[in-house]
Order: C-alpha cells, then structure tokens, then sequence
C-alpha cells in the first residue's frame, strides 16, 4: 500500500497499544507453562500472531477471539514435534525465540520466515545448540533460514557477541527447563532493556535467572514454568512515532495514555531525550495521569547512545533533522541487523527529503535540515515506514511513501490513531 503524507498539526488523546516485545514474550512463556496463562492488553498486531501459529504448532492451545484478553493452555514444557514448517513470517523475535524453543524437542523442526528473515543472522544460536548437545544448521550455509534444529539440548557454558540480545535471550528463557545448569558469557551487551524484559518475565512465570553484570548469566537445570496473569503496558517503541511527531509539528498538543513510566522497555527514554532537546513535555501522576507533549518549541541537538533502544534509530533521525545544531546517535550497531540496515535505510529515504547526515560503522550524524516532500520507499521494513511518515508531517509539500501496510508488523492501528490526533494521511493504493 502507498501512503499520502502532508504537513500536519496534532491536537487530542490516544491510548497507545500493548507492548509488541512483552506480547511476544507472553505468548511464548505462557505456552511454555503448567496451565493456563492470561495476557490482558496484547498487541493484536502480524508479529503476535505468527508467533501465535508457531507455538500453536509446538501444541500450545491459544485463544485470541478477544482482542483485550488471550487465554493460552500450555504444554509444561514440552514443546512436540512439528507436523510443518514453522513460518515466523516477518518475525524476528519470534523467529529466534522459536528456535530455542525447539531446541528442547527430541526431534527435527524446521524454521523460516520472510524473505528478510531468511537474511537475518542467526549463526550465534546455531552455534549456541551445537555446543549445548543439539544440532542445528543452515540449509544454505548462510548461517540464517531456513535452520534445521534438533534436540534436546543439555545445558554447559556457551558465549554470544553482545551486539544482539535476540540471540541470547532465547536461551535465557528455555534453559531453565534443562537437567543441567547452564552458562552464558556475554561481551559488550547491548539491548540490555530487552533483557531485563525477559528477565523481569521470566519471574513472572517461575524462572530464576542469575545475572553478573551483563556479563554472565547462570541458568539453573530442572526449573519450571508456571502459568500466569499479565497486563501489558503501552508500548514505548510505538510510542515514539506519534510522541516526536507532536514535538515537532508547530501547534501540536496530545496526550498519551497507557504508558508506564517505571517500564522495562529502553524507550521510555523518549520522555528524557524530548526534555534534554528542549521539547514541552509533562509526565502526569508518574504517567497514570498521561503524558503531554506540545509542539512548536525550539529543539537542539544533543548526543544519544541507542546501546539500549536500537529500533528507536530512524525516529530519532527524524528527531534530528528537527533539531537545530547536530544530533548523534551513538552505539548503532545492533540496528543494522534487523528487518533492514536501519541507519542506511533511514539516512537513504531522509536523504531524499534534504535531510544530511555522517555515518560511521557505530553512529548516525544527523545537522538540522529542512525537509522537503518525496517518494520514499518504505523497504517493506515498519520502523522505517512510520519515521518517514513522521518526517512527511514536517515537510513542504507531500510525500509518498510505499509498503505502508508494514506499520502493522508493530503497531496494527498506526494510521488510525494518526488521523485521530489530525495527521494527513490518505491511503492512495489499496
């Protein structure tokens, strides 16, 4: 689908949807557990229910008729055999998540996904199986999918590259469910918001994990999981799209309701680095009351570390060419292996609309500029399509931006709460 985006004042209030990461995670956990967990607030969005099928597949019973509340009936732990391919779709935290998972079965399962998953790395979890009494590998010798996964691991010492806590934390979360201890070293985490995340969850559900400073995390054998209640907070990721749009389009005024500001989520961070650029915002009753953010203050460029908030890159971009002076973004890494080379991609599409930039393997450079409207390719990626539909509300003349259906991939109601808050925004290819 392609999108019309024009120069937009934001007024009103909207409710941000449940968060897409603790989805995953409570989807997952509950399936994992004795009994029946209930995830209240899920995000109903592509990535939840591929994840969905696929547990549904390991022989997790998964109730989803109610958008506000799903029931899962889990299957203790054990996890059977497929009877398909399993197909995350465009999931990536599904995908290596699911990995893990049927690393515990004694059995052949096979994993794919999209043609972009089918390009993320995974050979640090190939590896990690391997070592642990498993075996995994690419069908193409890619060291991404398809992978053929067969278990039961066993537990021992392994080690991952810190870069991206996707393949770490899948392992967090089964190895508990092994005979043995297991230990995992790890060099220069980052992401750690999303471990926490997984960590404060996995309490949630009954799994201990021991944690030495990021450095090294220690599993102990013969857990269990337990079913659950878990209401999940907004998701600050999604937030970010409609919160720097207000704070940067002259006139603007929303409030934004169902956030949680104690969050595991790194993106609360949007709150801070708004106040540090000079942005008009207020946290009321420690977020239980909203948060408001106005429009049309004179923002400056600061210096960002994305260490633990890489999806928030493009956003932040887009941040920056509003900004007067310099914005950086530092620690960028682990960005650059998602759905897409996220830096690249955004600097690319921004470029087009006059935005400048330096680049450097681990930042993001981003001088004030004064966009202009063009034709954006989305790259089938939706952090990518909903910052340059952020980047159009600032620019002169319209712009037109392509694979705009992926903003459902994370945040399934984006334009209609946009329209809701007075964004222009028309669908012109159905």
């Amino acid at each position: 689908m392609k999108y019309l985006v024009k120069k937009s004042s934001l007024i009103g209030e909207i409710k941000i949807p449940g968060n897409k990461s603790g989805t995953a995670r409570g989807i997952i956990f509950g399936s994992l557990a004795d009994g029946t967990t209930i995830l209240k607030n899920p995000l109903t969005n592509l990535d939840s229910y591929s994840i969905v099928k696929m547990m549904e597949a390991l022989g997790a019973e998964i109730n989803t008729e109610d958008d506000n509340k799903w029931i899962i009936k889990g299957f203790n732990g054990k996890p059977k055999m497929p009877s398909c391919v399993l197909d995350a779709e465009n999931s990536g935290t599904g995908f290596y998540f699911v990995l893990a998972v049927c690393s515990l079965i004694n059995g052949y399962s096979i994993l794919t996904g999209d043609y972009q998953i089918c390009y993320r790395p995974a050979q640090p979890m190939i590896d990690a199986i391997n070592q642990l009494g498993g075996k995994a590998f690419s069908t193409r010798d890619s060291g991404s999918a398809p992978i053929v996964v067969k278990g039961p691991i066993k537990g021992g010492e392994v080690s991952f590259p810190g870069v991206n806590s996707q393949w770490m934390t899948p392992f967090l979360s089964v190895c508990g469910l092994l005979n043995e201890d297991t230990i995992i070293n790890e060099t220069n985490l980052l992401e750690r918001p999303y471990v926490d995340m997984t960590i404060g969850m996995l309490e949630k559900a009954g799994i201990k994990i021991e944690n030495y400073n990021y450095d090294k995390f220690i599993i102990r054998g013969n857990q269990k999981f337990k079913a659950f209640e878990y209401e999940l907070p907004g998701d600050w990721g999604s937030s970010g799209y409609p919160m720097i749009a207000t704070a940067i389009t002259k006139g603007s005024q929303v409030t934004f309701k169902g956030l949680d500001i104690n969050d595991y989520a790194g993106e609360k961070a949007f709150v801070k680095i708004l106040k540090d650029m000079g942005a008009e915002i207020e946290v009321l009753d420690e977020g239980k009351g909203g948060i408001v953010v106005k429009g049309g203050a004179q923002l400056n460029g600061i210096e960002i570390d994305c260490s633990g908030t890489p999806d928030a890159v493009p956003i932040l971009a887009v941040l920056g060419c509003a900004a007067k002076g310099k914005t950086v973004l530092k620690n960028i890494g682990a960005c650059r292996l998602k759905e897409t080379d996220r830096a690249k991609s955004i600097k690319q599409e921004l470029t087009k609309m006059g935005g400048k930039f330096d680049e450097t393997e681990d930042s993001l450079t981003i001088y004030h500029s004064s966009l202009k409207g063009a034709k954006i390719d989305g790259h089938h990626d939706h952090r990518i399509v909903m910052a340059t539909c952020v980047a159009a509300m600032i620019a002169q003349g319209e712009s037109e931006i392509s694979h705009g259906e992926y903003s459902a991939v994370s945040f399934p109601n984006f334009y209609q709460l946009m329209r809701k808050i007075n964004a222009d925004i028309t669908c012109i290819d159905e």
